[in-house]
């Protein structure tokens, strides 16, 4: 070794030296390149298996809304005016409905003495205990009901409704009741009969 120290020197500006370094650095940051394609990939397939589900779930065929009658003192915001049919006076109605034709899951159909069809309605847990909800909180006065984009009808809500069910006296027509049979399930007095024994 030289006094000055220039051995030390001589040896780390060797070729051989120097080369082991980078080809182990470059070696290093290519594992760590090849761990963030690797990151990255199991992070998209787990995005699409996530998300694919949810964007190919059913698009329901029949639109079924119930909406509350609202404060006329709210605003656009929260609110519309409609003409009720009942009174022919104009009504504010909350923008947001109450009940849609997701929770709706079974139906009875019924001749009505105008010449369309009425209905009862049956909704799963979550519509029973919406209208259930709904039944209360606006007692004395007007749920709604719009189906397929139309005002049908309007109910007094007299008593409170726990049982899930809606009924709508008239106004189904032969084309609604085609959609309803899409979505929902069609309860004849047949299988209600079956159903008691």
């Amino acid at each position: 070794m030289a006094p000055n120290g220039s051995s030390s020197v001589n040896a780390a500006n060797k070729p051989g030296f120097m080369s082991g370094v980078k080809q182990q650095t470059l070696q290093i940051l290519s594992n760590s390149l090849s761990i963030a394609r690797m990151k990255f990939a199991l992070l998209t397939l787990l995005a699409v298996a996530l998300f694919a589900p949810a964007a190919s779930a059913r698009k329901p065929h029949c639109m079924f809304r119930v909406h509350a009658q609202a404060n006329e003192r709210d605003t656009e915001v929260f609110a519309s005016a409609i003409k009720a049919k009942a009174s022919g006076k104009d009504v504010a109605i909350e923008k947001a409905a109450r009940i849609t034709e997701d929770e709706v899951v079974a139906f009875t159909l019924y001749q009505a003495p105008d010449g369309t069809l009425g209905a009862l309605l049956q909704l799963d847990e979550h519509g029973r205990l919406a209208l259930d909800a709904v039944s209360v909180e606006h007692r004395g006065q007007h749920l709604f009901i719009f189906l397929n984009g139309r005002p049908l009808t309007e109910l007094l809500v007299d008593k409170r409704v726990s049982d899930g069910k809606i009924y709508i006296p008239s106004g189904i027509t032969v084309a609604d009741l085609r959609l309803m049979k899409k979505d929902w399930k069609l309860i004849t007095p047949k299988d209600k009969q079956e159903k008691k024994k």
